[in-house]
């Protein structure tokens, strides 16, 4: 699946991965996640998107994504926008999908390998048209939850799956319950 000569790039959809994660009843390491990587190719780009919630005095994504802007990852942040529903209820929104998928489109003709962290169904185009340009696909995520984090148009696109419970031995921790 991973060649060592392969030039590689990670696309992290954030949200995604957290939850999918949580689920599992589990943290990352991501410094030993970079090393899995770069044990298995040759790592070119690590990219971690996430919504940040702007004007709060302390958010708690904010530390790590300090961290992984400091420790080898390229991090895509965007405003969440706030809107009110139907029934009146103040909600947020943070999709960083056109992110994703622009940059796995730019990156695309400098790669062997994509992996994209996300079980998002809306990725199966973007991974079809990457694949187009000759670049294999990995998706990660799980379906070892109730619901499965993968959706299944995603899991069939894909050059390869592999469920990130099966991974938690290399990059992996148990939750500790205080916020890590």
């Amino acid at each position: 699946m991973f060649h060592s000569t392969d030039r590689l790039a990670i696309f992290i959809d954030g949200s995604n991965l957290y939850s999918a994660a949580r689920a599992l009843q589990h943290d990352l390491d991501f410094k030993r996640m970079l090393d899995w990587f770069r044990e298995k190719s040759v790592l070119t780009r690590a990219y971690y998107y996430t919504a940040v919630v702007e004007g709060e005095e302390f958010s708690p994504v904010k530390p790590l994504v300090d961290w992984l802007d400091y420790n080898g990852f390229s991090v895509v942040t965007k405003p969440v926008k706030r809107f009110t529903d139907g029934s009146g209820h103040s909600r947020i929104k943070g999709n960083m999908d056109i992110e994703i998928a622009v940059d796995m489109l730019e990156l695309a003709p400098h790669l062997d390998h994509a992996v994209l962290f996300s079980g998002d169904g809306d990725f199966r185009r973007v991974v079809q048209a990457v694949q187009a340009k000759g670049v294999r696909v990995t998706v990660i995520s799980t379906q070892k939850t109730q619901p499965p984090h993968i959706a299944d148009e995603l899991r069939r696109q894909a050059d390869a799956f592999l469920d990130l419970s099966d991974l938690m031995a290399e990059f992996g921790r148990p939750k500790t319950g205080a916020a890590q």
